[in-house]
């Protein structure tokens, strides 16, 4: 079970014309949305990295608004893993459990899924807050990351797992965003 105190949220790569041109673009939008606001509420941290942005453009803006002060980790590699500067701030969090959100399922999301559970990390792959540019290879990509030892789960389902209980402050904040 994940809980608040060791849980990062990570959002790949969801950056410029890439994001507008997913499988599902305007619901994976809104679900990461959901998944960061309800996460500032739980007190989990996120971590966003941006592949080539010169190239690929910036996260996109109705995300970053919600993220003031927090500044991607720029890369090249695919996996997030092969940039000195993400594992440099992941180990700074000092959290086990990673949530994995973000694009695309089969390229970057799968290998950074893939090296993060080689180094020891609790990978929680958010299958409503992933894409790519086909279905097909979104659902490969999460078939892949399942085999390769990722526990499969669904923005809600993740966050009523940080809850843990129906009451109080932080379940109704989190419940009204859910129900958006």
């Amino acid at each position: 079970m994940i809980t608040p105190k060791d849980t990062l949220l990570l959002l790949i790569d969801v950056q410029g014309r890439l994001a507008k041109g997913v499988f599902e673009a305007a619901k994976v939008e809104g679900t990461l949305s959901r998944l960061i606001r309800a996460c500032q509420v739980l007190e989990v941290p996120v971590l966003v990295t941006e592949q080539y942005p010169k190239g690929l453009g910036h996260t996109i803006e109705s995300l970053m608004e919600l993220l003031p002060g927090n500044v991607p980790v720029e890369k090249l590699a695919f996996s997030c893993c092969g940039s000195p500067e993400f594992m440099h701030r992941l180990r700074s969090f000092n959290r086990n459990d990673i949530l994995v959100a973000g694009i695309e399922t089969h390229v970057c999301v799968y290998q950074t899924a893939v090296e993060l559970i080689e180094f020891g990390y609790n990978v929680h792959l958010v299958t409503d807050a992933v894409s790519s540019r086909s279905e097909e290879n979104k659902n490969l990509g999460i078939r892949c990351i399942e085999k390769a030892g990722a526990s499969l789960t669904s923005s809600e389902m993740a966050l009523f797992e940080l809850l843990r209980v129906a009451e109080g402050d932080t379940f109704k904040a989190v419940s009204k965003i859910v129900k958006e």
